[in-house]
């Protein structure tokens, strides 16, 4: 199932992938103990915190049904693989805390998702997703939702009830305008919508007071809302590669802001690569200190 093969055979029994090169077994353990006869259960990892099992680059286009009575299971990495989809069974693992699905074909989510209610970090990047279900807005106690890299346009307005999550990653979809649902997660401390379809930000932006991140480079956007200079608790804030021609007088309120920043793992204001009218651009040179005391005389005068 996806494990890598030796292609040679045992001379004796003339079993598949059970022979030996040059003296070096070439099963996985998961492998080995399927065909073995072992309890998938002798796999599971504990650790201080977690019962974690993992199935991560075993080509797999089904998840073997062995995974769904795996009651006690808490982490589940079933990364980069085939998969289409994701059976109803997935529900009764109520215990799972960490889901990862990242670098698979999945199109949606199952319904029973709903049943997960441990859940707090659920990875579904680099799929096929065009859809969620409203369902997913049960999961309450979800905390980091990574949804970057697949084909949605729009989310269910249910999951305006994830009154815990803090971090989402909207990345590399194709959203045209950011959810209305998002402006209703108000614990959120990281967003990125960067690489969509993005025209403008809402002034519902000012509604998620927690951010210290906000990422919406590689867009469209014309214009550097105001409202954006409420989040004071910015740390990061990243509009390159947009449209933008002006910046709000208001923007020195950012006093989290550190520097202008290049680097895109820095903090700081990212506006590189903008059409920015003159002397903005020469300002930037200068550093924040500067740009903000040029934005501050503007709006006094």
């Amino acid at each position: 199932m996806g494990a890598r093969q030796s292609g040679a055979r045992c001379k004796d029994k003339g079993l598949p992938g059970r022979g030996v090169l040059r003296g070096r077994q070439k099963f996985s353990p998961w492998d080995d103990a399927l065909l073995s006869g072992r309890d998938p259960r002798c796999l599971l990892k504990r650790g201080l915190r977690h019962v974690s099992f993992s199935l991560v680059t075993k080509g797999m286009t089904d998840a073997p049904d062995f995974l769904w009575s795996l009651s006690e299971v808490q982490k589940l990495n079933l990364s980069h693989n085939q998969l289409r989809a994701l059976p109803p069974e997935v529900g009764k693992l109520t215990r799972l805390v960490v889901l990862n699905l990242c670098g698979n074909r999945l199109k949606t989510l199952p319904r029973e998702v709903s049943l997960l209610q441990s859940l707090k970090v659920l990875f579904v990047h680099m799929n096929c997703l065009t859809e969620l279900p409203a369902e997913l807005s049960a999961c309450r106690n979800l905390e980091v939702l990574s949804l970057s890299h697949n084909f949605l346009s729009q989310l269910p307005a249910s999951l305006a009830d994830l009154s815990r999550l803090r971090k989402l990653n909207l990345s590399h979809n194709r959203f045209a305008h950011i959810p209305v649902c998002v402006f209703s997660l108000r614990e959120l401390d990281f967003l990125h919508v960067g690489s969509n379809r993005l025209e403008n930000i809402a002034e519902s932006i000012q509604c998620l007071a927690s951010l210290q991140i906000f990422i919406a480079e590689s867009n469209n956007i014309h214009t550097f809302p105001r409202s954006l200079c409420l989040l004071t608790s910015l740390e990061l804030l990243n509009l390159n590669d947009n449209d933008i021609q002006t910046l709000p007088e208001e923007l020195y309120l950012l006093c989290r802001l550190a520097r202008i920043a290049w680097n895109p793992m820095d903090k700081g204001l990212h506006i590189s690569h903008n059409p920015l009218s003159k002397p903005l651009p020469e300002l930037l040179e200068g550093g924040l200190e500067m740009l903000f005391s040029y934005l501050k005389d503007k709006k006094h005068t």
